[in-house]
């Protein structure tokens, strides 16, 4: 199996100075594989000034930095990929957008074919969820941990879990086989901070793989 990493995506609503102390006490507390950049309801200037003070916390700590949904500002902002939904466009048009050096990822919610699909295109990472209630998202979908299993024995290809994700819920989606745990408010809102939340998942996936 493995090893699963943490995938940190930031709240829908942030203002980056006052955020970024967050993400690096996330990010000095431990592994992280990448920061997604998922901002809603804002124009491209606030993501522009957002990526612009976030991003070098993030490479200065070696994890990438992927942006939600605008592949053509990934590319103009030098991200290292983009996340797209199943309504946000195309895999050909994010890849034409960001290039063959960046990743794309692509939500699958539940669908073993949107992610055959999606791997078949090229995709670098698909995206499964939810696997548990989350009001980050009112996805509309509820996964379980048996599409991991299914799919880290069909291909090779990163999978992401994502959707209420906790410390103490991660067990059985990490013993499925995920690669990554996409975590939002279980890091951002824990009532002792973002290390402490990053350090309980570290602990955590770290039980499940032994």
């Amino acid at each position: 199996m493995a090893e699963c990493r943490l995938y940190l995506v930031t709240p829908a609503t942030l203002d980056p100075e006052t955020f970024a102390p967050k993400l690096t006490a996330a990010l000095d507390a431990g592994d992280v594989a990448s920061v997604q950049l998922r901002l809603k309801n804002v124009d491209d200037d606030a993501i522009r000034h957002a990526a612009r003070v976030l991003m070098p916390i993030v490479h200065a700590h070696d994890a990438a930095f992927i942006l939600n949904d605008n592949p053509v500002l990934a590319a103009e902002l030098g991200c290292d990929g983009v996340h797209i939904g199943q309504s946000d466009g195309s895999y050909a048009d994010a890849r034409a957008a960001v290039g063959a050096g960046a990743a794309v990822g692509v939500t699958c919610h539940n669908s073993s074919h949107f992610a055959m699909e999606a791997a078949e295109n090229g995709a670098d990472y698909v995206a499964f969820g939810a696997f548990y209630p989350t009001a980050t998202k009112d996805s509309g979908y509820r996964a379980e941990p048996e599409v991991l299993e299914w799919w880290s024995g069909y291909t090779v290809i990163p999978c992401v879990a994502i959707g209420g994700i906790t410390p103490e819920n991660c067990e059985p989606l990490v013993v499925a086989g995920a690669d990554f745990l996409a975590v939002v408010s279980a890091v951002w809102d824990h009532p002792a901070g973002p290390a402490v939340a990053v350090r309980s998942f570290i602990e955590a996936i770290a039980r499940a793989e032994s």
